[in-house]
């Protein structure tokens, strides 16, 4: 395996060097700092990250304040309360993407996160619970209790929300398969997901850099797009 030195050299030489390198970092929430985060904004990150895939991302930004309009700011306990007949009326809601399929994903992910609250005190303190060398089981559990939380989409709404995270992106699946990685060019299965979770282990073992800054400086090693 490639050791994340030599990465993160060649990171700074397609960027222009150590500091126009870092501007391109993302946040990262220490666990501390993401047990303050308020339950509404987990949501919103869910609802923002389910609303973006398949539409182009500067709409949803454009929409976005409606959205926070009409959802009532992602208050779960205000959502937790709405009858059927209202989530329906949502689609002819013109404050909201009226897409049936995203509509129900925030009512799903309204009954996942009551579930999660109930049995952790807050949603923020089942994800700063969980361990950042098991991203992929987190990955697994939210795909299999949140609604369309799966792939890429939960990535995302881990990046949004601050929880420090890798995202499978072609830059870094490339950057992975570049340390001698057998992977897929599309990983999608726990096979693939366990190796990408090894390397990406490993190397933060190598540095102590968060798991978001790595997956970052390894995509910005071998391309552009992220």
């Amino acid at each position: 395996m490639k050791k994340f030195s030599i990465i993160l050299k060649q990171a700074e030489k397609r960027k222009g060097g150590k500091t126009e390198l870092q501007k391109l970092l993302p946040s990262v929430l220490s666990n501390k700092e993401l047990l303050e985060v308020g339950d509404d904004r987990f949501l919103a990150m869910m609802a923002k990250a389910i609303h973006q895939a398949g539409f182009n991302w500067k709409v949803i930004e454009k929409k976005w304040p409606q959205l926070e309009e009409a959802y009532f700011k992602f208050n779960v306990s205000k959502l937790g309360r709405l009858s059927p007949e209202q989530w329906e009326a949502y689609m002819k809601d013109v404050r909201v993407v009226r897409n049936w399929q995203k509509i129900k994903a925030v009512m799903d992910n309204v009954g996942f996160m009551h579930q999660e609250i109930s049995q952790h005190g807050s949603f923020a303190a089942f994800m700063a619970g969980w361990p950042e060398d098991d991203q992929i089981g987190l990955m697994s559990y939210m795909k299999k209790h949140g609604s369309r939380l799966g792939g890429q989409t939960g990535q995302w709404f881990m990046r949004y929300i601050g929880k420090d995270c890798f995202v499978v992106v072609k830059d870094v699946v490339l950057a992975v398969q570049n340390a001698d990685i057998d992977i897929a060019d599309n990983p999608t299965s726990k096979r693939d997901l366990k190796k990408i979770q090894d390397v990406m282990n490993e190397w933060h073992q190598q540095t102590g850099l968060p798991y978001a800054h790595i997956s970052r400086i390894a995509a910005c090693s071998v391309g552009i797009n992220y």
